[in-house]
């Protein structure tokens, strides 16, 4: 495991030796001590806390998140693609946000390969390109946040997650 480590850790560690977070997690020997204002002032990390700190260099954009405001504001804008991520029994059972489209979280990453025609037949809305700007709901916020990361792994740059859901987004309709 720690050998598996290494490996993927040499294939980003050239690309990212100036990134202050790296140098501070993992390459500073325990104990050692730097003089002020030196960069890399934290102990050696564990295995497990290696592993997390590489983690945090993954594809998707640190701040994913969308409000209900922002989220309104998108789909009347029509400039954003919203992707609901439940099951469709679930659809039918708890509503889903107007305008959105149901993909769900299983088939996220085979979906996004398709062809434009076979994703147009199959989901019943166009296709999202790389550059547009999608955003992924669910019911809670979980599955969406799983699906910013499948959609990053394919080169899909501009994706957020709408961490209420339908939930939030029921809650908030219903205010109004």
């Amino acid at each position: 495991m720690a050998l598996r480590m290494c490996v993927r850790l040499s294939k980003v560690a050239p690309r990212l030796w100036w990134e202050s977070s790296v140098l501070r997690c993992a390459f500073v020997p325990h104990g050692t001590t730097y003089p002020a204002g030196f960069i890399n002032t934290r102990r050696l990390c564990t295995i497990p806390e290696l592993w997390c700190c590489s983690r945090q260099f993954s594809s998707v954009p640190p701040n994913t998140d969308v409000t209900y405001e922002q989220l309104r504001k998108l789909l009347a804008d029509g400039k954003s693609v919203v992707i609901d991520v439940r099951e469709p029994w679930e659809l039918r059972e708890y509503g889903s946000i107007p305008g959105s489209m149901n993909l769900p979280l299983g088939q996220v990453t085979k979906a996004l390969q398709l062809n434009p025609e076979e994703f147009t037949e199959k989901y019943g809305g166009k296709m999202p390109q790389k550059v547009d700007n999608i955003v992924f709901t669910c019911l809670r916020g979980v599955r969406s946040k799983n699906a910013i990361s499948m959609a990053s792994e394919l080169g899909y740059k501009n994706v957020q997650h709408y961490p209420g859901g339908w939930q939030d987004w029921a809650k908030n309709e219903h205010q109004n």
